[in-house]
C-alpha cells in the first residue's frame, strides 16, 4: 500500500474511534414501518428514546430498542466510560432498504400476484452532548 493510501486509511480509522454506532442488517420489517418508529427517537436523549421505544405498540420498536442498547454498549466498550452521565443522544438513525424476498400468491382464474417481503438495514449513531459543543 502506498504512503498516501496508508495515511488516508489511518485518518479514517482515527475518525471512526469517536463514532459510536450499531447496525441491524436484514431486519424482516418493511422500511416504511421501521421509519415510523425511527423518526420518533431521532435526536432524543438515550434514556428518553429507550422509554419511548419500550412503551410503543409497534413491532419495530422491539428491534430498535435492542439496537439502541447495543449502541450504548458499543459506546461503553470504546470509551471505557459509563453511559449514565455521558449525555448520550441519538445523533443519526438511518433506515435503508434491504433485500426483498419475492413470493407468489395464487389468484383466481389461474393468475398469480407477486408478494414482496421487504427487509431493511438500520444504522444508529450515538453522540455525546460534550462532543457536540466542542
Amino acid at each position: 500500500m502506498g504512503a498516501r493510501k496508508r495515511i488516508a486509511a489511518e485518518s479514517r480509522k482515527e475518525a471512526r474511534k469517536s463514532i459510536y454506532l450499531a447496525k441491524l442488517n436484514n431486519c424482516p420489517t418493511s422500511p416504511r414501518k421501521m421509519r415510523l418508529v425511527a423518526d420518533l427517537i431521532s435526536g432524543m436523549e438515550v434514556e428518553k428514546a429507550a422509554a419511548v421505544l419500550q412503551f410503543s405498540k409497534k413491532e419495530a420498536s422491539i428491534r430498535l430498542e435492542k439496537l439502541l442498547r447495543s449502541a450504548v454498549a458499543n459506546y461503553e466498550e470504546k470509551s471505557g466510560e459509563s453511559a449514565d452521565g455521558a449525555g448520550l443522544f441519538v445523533k443519526e438513525i438511518r433506515v435503508d432498504e434491504g433485500r426483498s424476498l419475492k413470493r407468489i400468491q395464487p389468484a383466481p382464474q389461474g393468475r398469480a400476484h407477486r408478494i414482496r417481503k421487504r427487509s431493511n438495514h438500520v444504522t444508529l449513531v450515538l453522540d455525546t452532548k460534550l462532543a457536540e459543543n466542542e
